[in-house]
């Protein structure tokens, strides 16, 4: 009898240990660590509706939240977060390249579109649409290769100049080849965009500085489309090359069919102030 009941506590011991390492693996493949970098409010509401759409599937996410953009990519190609969401396509091929890496795009997320803002008088818009801009107007353009690559396609698109570059090719002022209004194209440093409209016909202004100057998006002349040239813009959810075959791919892939959902896209466009736009 002795030997019985040792035995049958025993196999109930063995079964409850098994139950329980089938439980921490099953825990670990349905814990992801998102690296991000400093949440917004817009952010933090985004993911908590993400969070609350996994819950039926039992998937928590961990958020590792970073200040320097040059380390969510670090991060996830070392293995210490398992996807990030913070970039886009430019940044991260980028990257790729001077880090000799091979990060991948899981999907796409959002972009944020760069204006061209009316210029100012008096603290008013001088113009409210694009065709208003007069002979030789002054428009204010980021001076790094990047920002004022993405701002000369925006005047592309708007219709002012034509350049005889792609859209994913970084292209300057010396790849413009029509200027039909001889416009007066000034760099300068892109955090000096917004204050140039008091003094320019125009600007483009990254949102990452024209929300801080609280620039009345009411005055934007033109709002940069989602197109081929943009594409570059768009931003994304990376993995590691081989994310596919790890033990966290089922809840990956259940994280980005909750991303793309209208609930989401809701929340994206209402907390953002239509800055940002989903592109699923």
């Amino acid at each position: 009898m002795k030997l019985k009941k040792w035995l049958g506590l025993g196999v109930l011991a063995l079964a409850a240990g098994v139950f329980l390492t089938a439980c921490g693996q099953n825990d670990s493949k349905n814990t992801l660590t998102v690296g991000v970098m400093t949440m917004t409010d817009s952010d933090e509401k985004r993911w908590d509706k993400i969070q609350e759409l996994l819950e039926k599937d039992n998937i928590k996410l961990k958020f590792k939240q970073f200040t320097d953009y040059s380390q969510p990519n670090k991060a996830l190609k070392n293995g210490d977060i398992d996807i990030n969401a913070f970039q886009h396509y430019n940044f991260l091929n980028n990257w790729n390249k001077e880090n000799k890496a091979d990060l991948v795009t899981i999907a796409e997320t959002y972009i944020s579109p760069i204006h061209l803002f009316s210029g100012t008088e008096a603290g008013k818009a001088k113009y409210t649409k694009v065709s208003q801009l007069p002979e030789g107007a002054q428009i204010a353009v980021p001076n790094d290769a990047t920002n004022e690559s993405r701002a000369l396609f925006v005047l592309q698109a708007a219709g002012l100049i034509k350049l005889n570059v792609s859209g994913d090719a970084l292209a300057t002022k010396a790849n413009i080849t029509s200027n039909p209004k001889n416009l007066d194209i000034k760099e300068v440093d892109a955090s000096q965009t917004a204050r140039a409209l008091s003094s320019a016909d125009a600007a483009i202004v990254n949102n990452s500085y024209a929300v801080p100057a609280k620039i009345d998006y009411k005055t934007s002349l033109y709002e940069e489309k989602v197109d081929d040239s943009s594409k570059q813009w768009i931003n994304v959810i990376a993995g590691q090359k081989d994310w596919k075959k790890s033990d966290k791919a089922a809840a990956i892939k259940k994280l980005v069919k909750a991303y793309h959902t209208d609930a989401v896209k809701k929340v994206i466009k209402e907390t953002s102030d239509d800055i940002d736009q989903p592109v699923w």
